[in-house]
């Protein structure tokens, strides 16, 4: 009897395990336990009244670097390629980026020329930004925060405004607790490398071999900024549900996993709320930890939709205030940061509110340490046990879909084939 393998967590790095783990050229058996009803996650696709879609989670994923190239060619291997709509290079949305400083919108610097003039709200041109970045030495310390190596390498003006309001975005975390190592490895390395995360930025980049496909050589003519789904990013989830159960893989629901434990023969048992498993190895996308955020997402008439997310790391606070985290309110706040951030005085047609409890891991100082540490203690005791998910290597769907193929490397030994 070959191996079984079971995979626990339905979002898209556990499918992505699965995909993976059902492509080998003798694959394992697999099973994908999911404790919800629903597989997917975070990525989550609502389509409104008059036929507009809302994503709940991730609104768009970028194809830049080796791990947007892979998700493209999975993307082409679904078959979702005439589903895909990019944004393309020469879109506004991807020309133009704004940061909303003392009350007024800002454009972000582009081209030499911006980078040569003081654009606000930065009091001086970040070329000079850019010169002392050239000039500093590199870090000694084995990690810091993003706000330090920010402020150290680009001075404090950077750090505050541009590194800071990156951290929100993409984590809806604080630059002062984030780890720079962790959040974004590529300045860390860049400095390590290079002693200059510009240089090292520049030196290294296109050495990483990618896929290829006519998709993938489609966005890179266009220069995509990033794209989407024409039904939503939750096509994507769907479409691996529909070729894992084409390949034999069983797909349980709605099964909460109780416990794990190893048997006296090196097996795993998984229990589950209705019944037990047994497994040779177990990959884990459960995730080990996160943060909360909220997000208001309404249309107005005659508008396209407008998407506003508020809360992360600040959210902890209003509650610990004693406020009500009540649908009303985030729909306030978020209607309020419309107006007066983008003049939308008009009130939306339609608007749903959602509270995302532990969506986005906080990879804090140390987190690589934490890493390494379970490693070694999985290594050591040799348990056929692998990690993935976004608690770990990013946060992004590129991240987890990387991290889910990973997974499937490491137990099968070899590269699947894909």
């Amino acid at each position: 009897m070959g191996r079984t393998v079971v995979v626990l967590g339905g979002g898209i790095s556990g499918l992505a395990a699965s995909y993976h783990l059902s492509r080998a050229p003798c694959p394992p058996k697999v099973v994908l336990v999911e404790s919800s009803e629903r597989l997917g996650g975070w990525i989550r696709s609502v389509r409104g009244p008059n036929g507009a879609i809302f994503e709940l989670g991730p609104r768009g994923i970028r194809p830049a670097g080796a791990l947007g190239a892979r998700t493209l060619l999975l993307v082409s291997e679904l078959g979702l390629d005439s589903e895909v709509l990019p944004v393309r290079g020469d879109h506004p949305a991807a020309q133009n980026r704004f940061l909303y400083v003392g009350g007024a919108l800002h454009a972000l610097p582009t081209g030499l020329r911006g980078l040569l003039r003081p654009s606000p709200p930065f009091s001086k041109p970040l070329f000079w930004a850019g010169l002392r970045e050239l000039t500093k030495p590199r870090g000694k310390e084995p990690d810091e925060t993003v706000h330090s190596f920010a402020q150290r390498r680009l001075g404090p003006e950077v750090a505050s405004l541009a590194m800071d309001s990156l951290c929100r975005g993409v984590f809806a975390g604080n630059s002062r607790e984030l780890s720079i190592r962790s959040c974004f490895p590529s300045l860390f390395q860049a400095e390590q490398t290079h002693r200059s995360i510009l240089l090292g930025l520049l030196l290294g980049a296109g050495r990483t071999p990618q896929p290829d496909s006519a998709l993938i050589r489609q966005a890179l003519a266009e220069r995509w900024s990033q794209w989407s789904l024409r039904g939503g990013l939750e096509m994507l989830p769907q479409a691996l549900e529909t070729h894992l159960t084409s390949r034999g893989v069983s797909v349980l629901r709605g099964q909460p996993v109780c416990g794990l434990s190893l048997q006296a023969e090196g097996r795993w048992k998984v229990s589950l709320r209705d019944s037990s498993l047994e497994a040779d190895h177990v990959i884990s996308a459960i995730p080990a930890s996160g943060i909360w955020t909220f997000g208001a997402i309404f249309r107005r008439s005659r508008s396209p939709g407008n998407r506003v997310m508020l809360g992360g790391s600040w959210l902890q606070t209003l509650e610990a205030s004693g406020c009500v985290l009540s649908q009303e309110l985030f729909q306030q706040r978020a209607q309020e940061a419309a107006a007066t951030q983008l003049g939308l005085k008009e009130m939306p047609s339609h608007c749903l509110v959602h509270l995302h409890k532990n969506c986005i891991p906080q990879y804090t100082l140390g987190h690589w340490q934490k890493l390494e540490s379970a490693r070694q203690f999985l290594t050591a005791h040799r348990l056929p046990l692998t990690l993935a998910g976004a608690s770990y290597e990013g946060v992004a769907v590129n991240d987890c879909i990387e991290s889910g193929r990973q997974a499937a490397v490491s137990v099968l030994g070899t590269e699947p084939n894909s």
